[in-house]
């Protein structure tokens, strides 16, 4: 048996800090289901486990420690979630690439659907989430015993991460699967705001015509106001910039306070990655521009001139 509305989030951390995805993902547990439990499986991960106590809302924190946990596993972190699911009617994670990994195979092993990429809670059992690219909102009801959720996190205001006063309760890891085994990774190197974690984004289209001229216009721009760099994926696709500044339905799904778009048309597929941001403003010599639908600001001009023009005037 469940308990009656209690909620489990799987923690996303570094083993020394809790990622910022968490938070929104407490805020739509607490939504969904009573108490909030948070699940911290890592490497010498105390730090983060006594992160995740100070979060608002957050009753208690299961600290799992295992060196099978240091690089997020996702076979190994599931077996870890399965050995404590029992006791919860929710199983939350955020929807990132870590949540959507692991996500799918505790659904898998606890038999029950998965309700992915939820963006409201209407009830302990009904969520809404956004299909065909965000152009229509299904209202999902799951009938199962335990829900397992992701969370888009631009959906829900993040958790206090400061305030909280939970307990910290050590459980001994799991077995880890012997199918699988860290080999290694290539971490990116960027002195900018992660993208999904921004406040402002600064983003480029297929308009700027080459890798060069992105960098030449749209790295004064983004230096100027402290930004992150986006891309639209014409652009990555081109070769413009690099795959991880992708925002779009197949990037990342960003929702800072201030999206500024050049040279972006604005396909629904890439509205569909970034309409939820608080402002945005589009620069585009085209006025017939899908974005302009979408944007609080527009300047219909060359962004050529416009954007160093801006740059001079901040």
């Amino acid at each position: 048996m469940t308990a009656l509305a209690l909620s489990l989030v799987v923690a996303e951390h570094d083993n020394a800090s809790i990622k910022g995805a968490t938070l929104n993902t407490v805020t739509a547990a607490a939504q969904a289901g009573g108490d909030v439990h948070v699940l911290v499986a890592g490497s010498n991960a105390a730090a983060a486990a006594a992160a995740a106590a100070q979060i608002a809302g957050v009753s208690k924190v299961i600290h799992a420690d295992s060196a099978a946990f240091e690089h997020g596993l996702a076979e190994n972190v599931a077996a870890q979630v399965l050995a404590i699911a029992g006791a919860y009617s929710h199983i939350v994670f955020p929807a990132t690439a870590s949540g959507k990994n692991i996500a799918p195979r505790v659904a898998a092993k606890l038999d029950v659907g998965q309700v992915s990429d939820i963006t409201k809670v209407v009830s302990a059992d009904t969520f809404e989430r956004p299909i065909y690219a965000g152009n229509a909102i299904a209202t999902v009801q799951a009938t199962d015993a335990v829900k397992v959720l992701t969370v888009r996190t631009t959906g829900f205001d993040p958790a206090a991460a400061t305030g909280g006063s939970a307990a910290v309760e050590a459980v001994a890891a799991v077995a880890t699967s012997a199918a699988v085994t860290f080999v290694g990774s290539e971490i990116a190197k960027n002195d900018r705001p992660e993208l999904t974690a921004a406040k402002i984004i600064v983003s480029g289209g297929r308009a700027l015509g080459s890798s060069e001229k992105f960098t030449e216009v749209m790295t004064p721009l983004a230096d100027k106001l402290g930004a992150a760099l986006g891309a639209s994926r014409a652009a990555v696709d081109a070769g413009y910039a690099p795959n991880d500044w992708q925002v779009g339905q197949t990037g990342k799904i960003v929702a800072p306070q201030l999206y500024v778009a050049c040279g972006i048309s604005g396909a629904i597929q890439h509205l569909a990655g970034m309409k939820d941001s608080k402002v945005i403003v589009a620069i585009n010599k085209d006025p017939e521009a899908p974005i302009f639908s979408v944007a609080d600001f527009g300047l219909e001009a060359d962004l050529f001139t416009a954007v160093p023009e801006l740059i001079a005037a901040l």
